[in-house]
């Protein structure tokens, strides 16, 4: 009698027989149902051959021990983006749609040794000072403010309305952007991930953030972008430009995601009842099961070696999988003793997040304030006619569309006195028109009348 399989089948849609058994983490159907592409890539073992767009190869770390092994390992992996041989070497077309996220830049996401020390001592540092309280503050302002727009309709699309919008203002906030720079930073990092005329979102992005440095040069404030600058690492102009992109790009697109992903989970999950207890739960369980960042992490072999029992070649490109290492069988015994912030969605070792507490923070603030002055939002369409949007990095919804009772116009208290974060970097300079031309002055306008 023949002997019967036991390699699982290629999930629907999934063209693993083929360009050499790599599975595509791209494309509809990956987006709509990554776990049955992971429950697959785990056979090949604890690393998994995939392609992340059509022509860019590497190797996906699926295990969550084997994850920590990688990130922990800085002797024998490298971040620095320019070891990546494919690229390098000119098999992956520069403006291969996955390029804008892993190629280098001089920030301490893609440096290595004393040199990733001094700038992510810098970032750690600087973001450390942010008071937990005018966090907490700045963010249900904003809550506010966007709840207004579309309180009063009875309806709205969570994800554009509001989880897309509220970390971009906050993080304005933060980082001291006055009303003109802080419309273009918001231009720039919704183009780059929409994928709308994405080149010229880059180049605004970084000009409006090179014009933030020349300000703060010039006028120091209460703000991130200040006291990074003041930083005993002494970061020059450039370095200054690429940390505070980074800052403001993976501060933001990971959060939009954490925001929606708990929002959607809250309203698709009965257990929770919408009661505000129970958001710091719902917030792990997205955080375990639906990462806003399900592959990440890249790293380079140093040299040719064996990992897990595969053999890389210097220069290949290997990412950690969090959403797969998070749900492995591995990991349900740990999740059943009560460990549940062992998940890596923030990363781990000396790469990992260096803002989960502001993230965390912002999003129970903002999960909170929504369920409070909504308190019997619900989903609007069928769960299964939900869209996730396509990609191998990001794990977030598309549209999460809402109803609810009208409310009220949702209006947040003026600012005290002492409480001047949104407008004391420089938003009172710019003119009447330019004030009025963007989203963050229109915020800064709300803020203030």
């Amino acid at each position: 009698m023949d002997a019967q399989p036991t390699t699982p089948a290629p999930p629907p849609g999934c063209p693993a027989h083929q360009a050499g058994g790599r599975v595509p983490l791209y494309g509809p159907e990956f987006a709509a149902d990554p776990q049955a592409y992971y429950s697959y890539l785990r056979h090949f073992g604890p690393t998994a051959p995939v392609e992340l767009a059509p022509g860019v190869e590497a190797t996906l770390v699926t295990d969550y021990a084997t994850a920590l092994q990688l990130l922990q390992d800085s002797s024998s992996f490298r971040k620095d983006a320019r070891r990546w041989r494919d690229l390098a070497e000119g098999r992956i077309s520069p403006d291969s749609p996955v390029v804008p996220v892993l190629a280098y830049r001089p920030n301490c996401m893609f440096s290595d040794g004393a040199e990733h020390l001094r700038l992510r001592q810098a970032v750690t540092d600087s973001m450390a000072r942010v008071d937990s309280r005018r966090l907490s503050r700045s963010t249900e302002q904003v809550s506010n403010y966007l709840i207004a727009q579309f309180g009063s309709r009875g309806s709205a699309d969570l994800l554009g309305d509001y989880a897309k919008q509220l970390p971009l203002f906050v993080f304005n906030e933060l980082f001291g952007c006055p009303a003109d720079i802080g419309d273009r930073v918001l231009f720039g990092i919704t183009g780059m991930f929409d994928g709308v005329n994405a080149e010229k979102a880059v180049e605004v992005l970084f000009g409006a953030v090179g014009e933030l440095v020349a300000l703060k040069r010039a006028k120091p404030g209460d703000d991130v972008t200040t006291w990074l600058m003041q930083h005993q690492a002494r970061l020059t102009d450039e370095e200054m430009v690429h940390q505070l992109a980074l800052l403001l790009v993976a501060g933001n697109e990971p959060l939009r995601n954490l925001i929606g992903n708990t929002l959607h989970r809250l309203l698709t999950h009965d257990a929770y009842a919408h009661r505000g207890g129970l958001i710091d739960e719902a917030i792990d369980d997205t955080l375990w099961e639906n990462p806003p960042m399900q592959n990440l992490a890249p790293h380079y072999p140093a040299a040719d070696m064996e990992f897990a029992g595969e053999k890389l070649a210097a220069g290949d490109l290997v990412l950690v999988s969090f959403a797969a290492a998070n749900t492995g069988p591995a990991l349900s015994a740990a999740r059943q003793a009560g460990s549940n912030r062992a998940h890596l969605a923030w990363s781990a070792g000396p790469h990992a997040c260096p803002s989960k507490d502001p993230a965390r923070q912002i999003t129970v603030t903002a999960v909170e304030n929504l369920l409070n002055k909504l308190p019997d939002v619900e989903l609007a369409v069928p769960e299964d006619s939900l869209t996730w949007r396509p990609g191998p990095f990001n794990r977030g919804l598309a549209t999460l569309p809402a109803r609810f009772t009208p409310a009220e116009t949702v209006r947040g208290a003026v600012p005290p006195a002492h409480s001047e974060a949104p407008t004391h970097s420089g938003g009172s300079q710019t003119g009447p028109k330019r004030e009025r031309a963007g989203k963050w002055s229109q915020f800064l306008n709300w803020l203030t009348r």
